[in-house]
């Protein structure tokens, strides 16, 4: 008997841990919940009802399968190895496989349970899945990691040229297993953990299906024009997997199959919009690699080690200020008014954000990646992580210190009719396409339920660089 233990990975198709136990011999599925190991990981409740909505979804495509799931609430991982083992030991298990996660906790947590298993006489089988790449198989010429994108990118390129990863296949039903007194829970009530309302619920459909039908529908109508359109957060121009790519109910092989489907599953690329995306998805699997090759960047660390000098400014007002999207810049408002709201966030307006807080208020960027994974719904440590240590230009490969993104000038080339600004923040919508980027630039007596802003663009942008230039 063959136990297949589901972590980020809630989906039974092109499911590597899945498939191979399956080879082996009859399945059982097993899920950890664990609230307040999660708590500590900052994961946001609307994530977190995500994840546990989709969890009822698996439940019922194993019973198609007959593959019966065990849930226990274990509220930290460290208690994890001696459950999985009472659990193997009741139901004869020989094996217990699954897919390989990458942050320092769940690489600890996954060696305790080993080491246990193994004094006891079972194997412990780990398979590459998060990843198109195996970490730690993409090296440059002196076997080491890649620091600089481009680089990793160009290797990752012609390896795809060789051979596109390919998608396990579908697995069968297995012959129905004994009755069991484990087999026999309920756990209809889970979602209920969290309370996350029905509309944002309904905002954030779960199901294998859904995921992939919004991934045709991505490829069918707007990768042509992603390289256009993926910047303007008024548009519908992004493919809005991220959050199901984070919890793995779509797999990378399965967005990569199907970006290359037009060319017959050959690694050939036929316009700049598909070539775009594929960059992106490359970027993902960049901070993954990252992650593995580099832990330090997931124990609150900056990659570059003379960057934790930077004297941050300890400013709790304006911290709340950005958090609650009133600091008087319109586009960081929007967007920080767009997280709190719907638990996403536009990836152009994440970077004005980011660089906003880590810069303009030179704000320490941790407490803003804090922030961030406490509200999306597609919090991923590896890519919030990378992407906050780019923008504070504190992390690999980032933006140099002194790029620093003006946000008017993002918000008027970006959202030059001010569409975006007036979805979020209505008490501007009444202003000009001129005037909604910068309300009081030009008139500061004027009257509007909207606070001035909290810091002066051109002062603050000294600041950060002479604190940078300090270290």
């Amino acid at each position: 008997m063959q136990l297949i233990w589901f972590r980020q990975d809630l989906r039974i198709q092109d499911h590597s841990a899945l498939w191979h136990a399956a080879q082996a011999g009859a399945c059982v599925a097993f899920v950890a919940i664990s609230p307040q190991q999660w708590a500590l990981h900052d994961d946001a409740e609307i994530k977190l009802n995500f994840y546990l909505r989709q969890l009822l979804e698996l439940k019922q495509q194993l019973q198609q399968l007959n593959i019966p799931l065990i849930v226990r609430e274990i509220a930290l991982w460290k208690d994890i190895a001696p459950v999985i083992l009472d659990v193997s030991k009741a139901l004869n298990i020989d094996s217990i496989h699954a897919n390989i996660d990458l942050g320092v906790n769940e690489l600890a947590r996954d060696q305790q349970v080993q080491q246990l298993l193994e004094k006891n006489h079972k194997s412990f089988e780990l398979y590459h899945d998060r990843t198109l790449f195996p970490v730690g198989s993409i090296r440059n010429k002196s076997n080491q990691p890649y620091q600089v994108f481009s680089a990793f990118k160009k290797t990752c390129y012609t390896q795809l040229s060789i051979s596109l990863p390919q998608c396990y296949p579908e697995i069968e039903a297995q012959t129905k297993l004994e009755p069991h007194a484990l087999f026999d829970e309920s756990i209809a009530n889970l979602k209920d953990l969290y309370n996350v309302s029905e509309e944002l619920q309904a905002r954030w459909p779960v199901g294998e299906q859904y995921a992939l039908n919004l991934l045709d529908e991505f490829m069918q109508h707007q990768v042509e024009h992603y390289e256009k359109e993926r910047d303007f957060p008024n548009l519908a121009g992004t493919s809005q997997l991220s959050a199901y790519l984070t919890l793995g109910i779509i797999s990378i092989r399965q967005c990569l199959q199907v970006l290359f489907r037009p060319q017959q599953g050959h690694f050939h690329i036929a316009q700049l919009g598909q070539q775009t995306w594929l960059d992106e998805l490359l970027w993902r699997e960049f901070y993954q690699h990252t992650l593995f090759d580099f832990p330090k960047v997931s124990k609150h660390l900056p990659f570059k080690e003379n960057t934790q000098k930077i004297q941050w400014r300890d400013a709790p007002k304006d911290l709340i200020a950005w958090q609650q999207g009133q600091t008087g810049i319109p586009i960081v408002d929007a967007g920080m008014r767009q997280l709190s709201s719907t638990g996403w966030m536009h990836n152009r307006v994440r970077m004005v954000t980011a660089m906003f807080l880590s810069k303009n208020l030179l704000i320490d960027w941790r407490l803003g990646e804090q922030w961030f994974m406490q509200q999306l719904i597609d919090g991923d440590l590896a890519a919030n992580n990378g992407g906050w240590q780019w923008c504070a230009s504190t992390g690999m490969d980032a933006v140099p210190y002194f790029r620093i993104f003006n946000p008017i000038s993002q918000s008027q080339r970006f959202d030059a009719a001010g569409d975006y600004i007036r979805q979020w923040l209505p008490e501007l919508a009444h202003l000009d396409a001129k005037t909604i980027h910068e309300p009081y630039a030009k008139n500061p007596n004027l009257k509007l339920d909207y606070p001035q802003p909290i810091v002066d663009l051109k002062q603050s942008r000294l600041r950060a660089l002479q604190a940078f230039k300090e270290i």
